[in-house]
């Protein structure tokens, strides 16, 4: 899927009959099942494993915490990805024409920079939620409680939407692009262009709350690894049950940590190189050749399908809240109560 693909064969138009039609470009039956298979996996993995997060969170009483609460918001803006804006994609990658009208397009782009913004501001609460549980976990349920994370969540989304529907719609992304824009305007095409002035308001916005998380996590593994320092020099030591306690809550805290800054690390490894990109682009004239943008779009879409994989391979109570749902225990009596930690 990069510059070693074979060339294309010849162009021909998106649609025959119309005029002003898109030029099409059609690869080799080989290189476009290869791609859909890809793309197609991708998003099948960004529906479906974030509703198997979403559908854990909200049934198991056991799951109900703030942290949670944000975790399962995450899946919801990555399931919305899988489901509004990487099947789409893939048509549009693969075919390099989108036979889904003007209007499809417009809300296509809405859900892009939306769901995508969202995902990020709500790592980016995690990563505050995690820091208070590791330094402070005792009095963390105190600290940071439902209401709080209803408001975390309410801001990442409401904003997200606001920001992306106000900058599409108004069409300031294109001012000073306007003879890029009508050269790139045709029937079955569904190609945007942002200025260099909302380039960079998309990076800072990127930008910060990527900084936060990255200061946040180098806190947090400090602290951990004072903690950890700390227990080891006690473990000899006869402590009360208390103390106990507070070590137990302190490592499972920093176990959650650890498996939610590795979320983080994956989000950021998915999308700075999409956000370099577009930034080099907007200022250099909008150089990168489509097959580069296109592999750069998907490495960022595929972050939307990683959480899961990260959630199962880290989470106990993941793997087993996921074998319940698959098998349908979920549907008996009381399921909603089953223990799903091994502590």
């Amino acid at each position: 899927m990069g510059s070693d693909l074979p060339p294309p064969a010849a162009a021909e138009l998106c649609f025959e009959n119309l005029n002003g039609s898109c030029v099409k470009i059609s690869y080799s039956p080989g290189i476009r099942l290869i791609l859909y298979i890809v793309f197609c996996f991708g998003s099948w993995l960004a529906v479906f494993g974030n509703l198997l997060v979403i559908i854990s969170i909200l049934h198991f009483k056991q799951l109900h915490s703030p942290t949670n609460i944000l975790i399962s918001s995450l899946a919801c803006a990555d399931f919305l990805v899988g489901v509004t804006v990487m099947p789409f994609s893939m048509v549009r990658s693969v075919e390099s024409c989108s036979y889904f009208g003007q209007s499809f397009c417009t809300f296509h782009s809405y859900c892009d920079v939306a769901f995508c913004f969202s995902s990020l501001f709500h790592l980016c609460f995690i990563s505050i939620d995690r820091y208070i549980a590791v330094t402070d976990p005792l009095l963390y349920p105190t600290k940071f409680t439902i209401s709080v994370s209803g408001i975390c969540v309410a801001f990442s989304w409401l904003f997200s939407i606001v920001y992306s529907f106000t900058l599409l719609s108004t069409g300031a992304n294109e001012v000073g692009l306007e003879e890029l824009v009508s050269a790139l305007t045709c029937v079955g095409g569904c190609q945007g262009a942002v200025n260099q002035s909302w380039v960079l308001v998309n990076f800072l916005l990127f930008f910060i709350p990527s900084l936060v998380m990255i200061i946040v996590y180098s806190k947090i593994f400090l602290i951990a690894k004072q903690q950890a320092r700390k227990m080891e020099s006690m473990s000899n030591k006869t402590v009360g049950s208390s103390d106990s306690y507070k070590d137990r809550v302190a490592r499972r805290e920093r176990k959650a940590a650890r498996t939610l800054g590795i979320t983080v690390i994956a989000f950021l490894v998915s999308w700075l190189p999409y956000i370099i990109d577009s930034i080099i682009d907007a200022f250099l004239g909008f150089i990168t050749p489509t097959y580069i943008f296109e592999i750069l779009a998907w490495i960022a879409y595929y972050n939307s399908a990683m959480n899961p994989l990260i959630y199962a391979l880290f989470y106990p109570w993941f793997r087993k809240a996921m074998k319940l749902i698959i098998t349908g225990q979920v549907l008996r009596e009381n399921s909603s109560t089953i223990n799903l930690f091994s502590e």
